[in-house]
């Protein structure tokens, strides 16, 4: 099949990569174009459709268009993508995406899916009319969950998990880890994080304090980590990669975060982690939930592959 994968990839996130990376490898019988940010010339990638009249005139929306109506059927592949957190906007966008694909009776697929949380009734409603009549859906967490159910869709829910915590070499959990504390920020965080911080630091006697930057590139997550190293941290450390993630969190006794998947290979690492939510119920107070309990690795990885099979079924359907 030919398949158009949505999601906010190219932007440099590791995280975001890491996602993309699993439906290319997960499901390489199928034919994939990735919507990007930054679509590349050297793989099948396309930017996302216009949602305003700066994007209108100054990307090749045509070429997504036509993929759009080429493909025989539309995967949103994972991650935040239905949740005004930050903004509205980003509902709007992917319910444009859903509404544009339907108009060209293309099948929607929603897999591991971050829905919520939700701060006005305009960007919970842009979701659950996006998600109304999907092939197959599934979510990552049990708040994204209970949230789809409230709305009653016709389509049957499957509580899976992010599938990149099936990407985290196991045996890397073995690992003597060296009594450093490990701090994983946003472009976007605030002094919460600062003062979680500075009480660890307070809390205990580290041999290092390092910061790991998922998207080293961005001028803000740089500026950030400037104000963390100021507070004591030894050594800010750009990461690419999720392999490189793994090897230093792998690393670390204890993992401060207020990045996702930050927080999700500090998980599967049994690493101690304490995560710093932006909003009540977002995907970082689900991960603390989570982490606050005792968890079988395997129940997690058996979830995600409910997820998988959801996402073959709905496309054979």
């Amino acid at each position: 099949m030919r398949l158009l994968l949505v999601g906010n990839y190219g932007a440099g996130n590791l995280g975001d990569e890491a996602l993309r990376d699993f439906f290319l490898t997960r499901f390489p019988q199928h034919v994939w174009t990735c919507i990007s940010v930054r679509p590349s010339r050297d793989r099948p990638e396309v930017p996302p459709l216009p949602c305003g009249l700066r994007s209108l005139c100054t990307t090749p929306w045509w070429r997504t268009f036509m993929v759009l109506w080429r493909v025989d059927a539309v995967v949103f592949g994972g991650g935040s993508l239905f949740t005004d957190t930050e903004s509205v906007f980003a509902c709007m966008l992917w319910w444009w995406h859903a509404m544009v694909a339907r108009f060209l009776r293309k099948p929607l697929h929603f897999a591991f899916q971050g829905v919520g949380p939700f701060r006005t009734r305009l960007g919970e409603w842009l979701a659950r009319s996006a998600f109304r009549k999907a092939r197959s859906l599934s979510v990552r967490d049990t708040l994204s969950f209970s949230r789809v159910q409230l709305w009653h869709l016709n389509t049957k829910v499957i509580q899976s998990f992010d599938p990149v915590f099936s990407l985290v070499d196991k045996e890397k959990t073995h690992t003597n880890p060296q009594n450093v504390l490990t701090v994983i920020p946003r472009h976007n965080s605030r002094d919460s994080l600062l003062s979680r911080l500075k009480e660890l630091l307070l809390g205990g006697m580290w041999d290092g304090v390092d910061i790991l930057l998922l998207q080293p590139e961005h001028p803000q997550e740089r500026s950030f980590a400037l104000e963390l190293l100021s507070a004591g941290a030894r050594e800010i450390i750009p990461v690419r990669t999720l392999e490189e993630l793994v090897d230093q969190v792998a690393a670390s006794r204890v993992v401060l975060t207020q990045r996702y998947h930050g927080g999700l290979v500090a998980l599967a690492l049994q690493r101690e982690l304490h995560c710093v939510e932006q909003s009540p119920g977002d995907k970082l107070d689900a991960l603390a939930k989570l982490a606050a309990r005792p968890f079988d690795r395997e129940v997690l990885c058996s979830q995600i592959e409910d997820g998988v099979r959801a996402l073959e079924q709905g496309l054979r359907s």
